[in-house]
């Protein structure tokens, strides 16, 4: 099934579910940092290219007084979302970010990270992941790579719809320029001075991992590299040498992994430097974002067979998908971006018994 058509859906019976009052509230738990979480959308246009891009900053913030909370997706771009799917009285207005909020200087110059979504989704689906990161000291860019991504929303309210591209390695291709051309942008984004571009991490789940990974060959720029159920060599990757930097592998049995897709292994051998494979039993391959909550609070009203909604989110619990979107890329971030050594990235973890681990 389609993501945008699934999700829609999902949002449809939550809506009118709750008609009675009006209209429903989506929202993901609060980040378990110790700092406030700042945020600001800004518009980028790569003239050599022809493109223009939407990217979000999540940041520590010195003070979130007296500021709106940011949406989760722009107005817009929601009631466009929305409106082809005939929905109404759903609110995607709120994040635990602080439109607009002062970074926080006092605490030096900060690691960056970069993210890339899936495939037909948007730079919205990684929110829970960048507010944590940033609620923990790091700055998070969050990026929509247009006509791949759901919808768009740039300055004015003016919306661009995105379409299932035919070549997913040309997509890639496109996303990698993107990406490149987001870190050329950074000294020029770092309005405070906070940013330390020597420290430069990224993630991504799906395509956007596969991002990551094609990225990380093309800009060594990229210190550090997680990806969520996605990472592989593309056709443009072919007949790269090592790469020999830190990178995580995350699959799930429902897209296949390692054990099953040869370009994911290939990918994997290429890695020299720090490594490391994770598999989550019970996760599905919607548990890697914010998409485990919309589907999870939907799934029995819809009516899902058993067998579809574990192919979506598998059988770990919700609560349980999410301890381990806040607790790893942070423990993975910290040790190789901070070098603070996590105990999570050593060995299996009582908290996290269904993660496996491979070196």
């Amino acid at each position: 099934m389609k993501r945008t058509t699934f999700l829609l859906a999902c949002l449809l019976v939550l809506v009118t579910a709750c008609s009675e009052r009006q209209s429903v509230t989506f929202e993901l738990p609060k980040p378990s940092g110790p700092h406030p979480v700042g945020t600001t959308a800004t518009r980028l246009e790569d003239t050599g290219r022809g493109r223009e891009l939407m990217i979000s900053l999540w940041y520590p913030a010195k003070t979130t007084a007296g500021l709106p909370v940011a949406p989760w997706m722009p107005k817009a771009a929601a009631e466009h979302y929305m409106r082809d799917q005939g929905i109404t009285g759903l609110r995607l207005d709120r994040t635990s970010g602080y439109e607009g909020a002062p970074m926080d200087t006092g605490l030096g110059k900060l690691p960056v990270i970069l993210y890339s979504p899936g495939l037909d989704a948007s730079r919205s689906y990684g929110t829970g992941v960048a507010q944590e990161l940033a609620s923990r000291g790091f700055v998070v860019v969050t990026i929509d790579h247009p006509y791949d991504a759901a919808v768009v929303e740039f300055p004015g309210g003016r919306v661009v719809a995105g379409k299932q591209p035919t070549d997913l390695d040309q997509a890639v291709v496109v996303r990698v320029a993107d990406v490149r051309f987001v870190l050329d942008q950074l000294p020029s984004l770092d309005k405070a001075g906070s940013f330390d571009l020597e420290r430069i991490g990224m993630f991504g789940h799906s395509l956007g991992a596969w991002t990551t990974a094609s990225a990380m060959f093309a800009d060594t720029r990229i210190k550090a590299g997680f990806g969520l159920d996605g990472a592989k060599l593309g056709k443009s990757d072919e007949g790269r040498g090592a790469l020999d930097r830190p990178f995580v592998v995350v699959d799930t049995t429902g897209k296949g992994g390692m054990d099953k897709n040869p370009l994911v292994r290939q990918f994997w051998d290429k890695l020299t430097g720090w490594r490391l494979h994770l598999t989550i039993k019970g996760a599905g391959h919607n548990s890697m974002g914010d998409d485990v909550v919309l589907i999870r609070l939907a799934a029995a009203q819809l009516g899902l067979e058993k067998a579809e909604l574990e192919e979506l989110v598998g059988t770990i619990p919700v609560e349980q998908a999410l301890a381990f979107q806040r607790e790893y890329p942070a423990a993975f971030f910290d040790e190789h971006l901070r070098s603070h050594p996590s105990a999570l990235l050593k060995a299996p973890s009582a908290q996290f018994p269904e993660i496996g681990y491979q070196r």
